[in-house]
């Protein structure tokens, strides 16, 4: 009995889901740097704002997704399996916005420091995760 009320406990709980959500946003970040033409770390930190915009507008996007998952489930494998998806659906917009541009490539642009194209990055990936994260049930 003590052992439940101690998972139950909400500083546990915000723990819990801190530490899984970190998690996830570190492998996120791994899966958008392996599609990406160019490596993000080295070029924010050679100063690219760019490349900075669009990274940002992800990791914003990828954790409000689970802050909609974490709102609306009850149990940390629903949370999970909904955030997941819900950054499944985000990496396919990152595809889907390199195909709807065919006048330039996006990750050229960006890696170029574009900052236009990364500030529309940005926005995709934060207002699209509104989206994302509205639709998970």
């Amino acid at each position: 009995m003590l052992a439940s009320t101690f998972w139950r406990h909400p500083l546990v709980e915000t723990a819990g889901y801190f530490s899984v959500v970190v998690l996830c946003l570190v492998v996120s970040m791994v899966l958008f740097e392996i599609v990406t033409k160019y490596k993000n770390w080295e070029e924010i930190k050679k100063g690219n704002v760019a490349v900075a915009l669009a990274t940002g507008g992800k990791i914003l996007g990828v954790c409000n997704i689970f802050r909609y998952s974490i709102e609306r489930h009850t149990t940390l494998v629903e949370m999970l399996s909904w955030g997941l998806f819900g950054f499944a659906l985000l990496i396919f917009a990152y595809f889907l916005f390199e195909f709807l541009t065919p006048s330039f490539n996006v990750d050229e642009e960006i890696a170029m420091d574009n900052r236009s194209v990364g500030l529309i990055s940005f926005t995709i990936s934060v207002g699209l995760s509104f989206v994302i994260g509205a639709s998970i049930l």
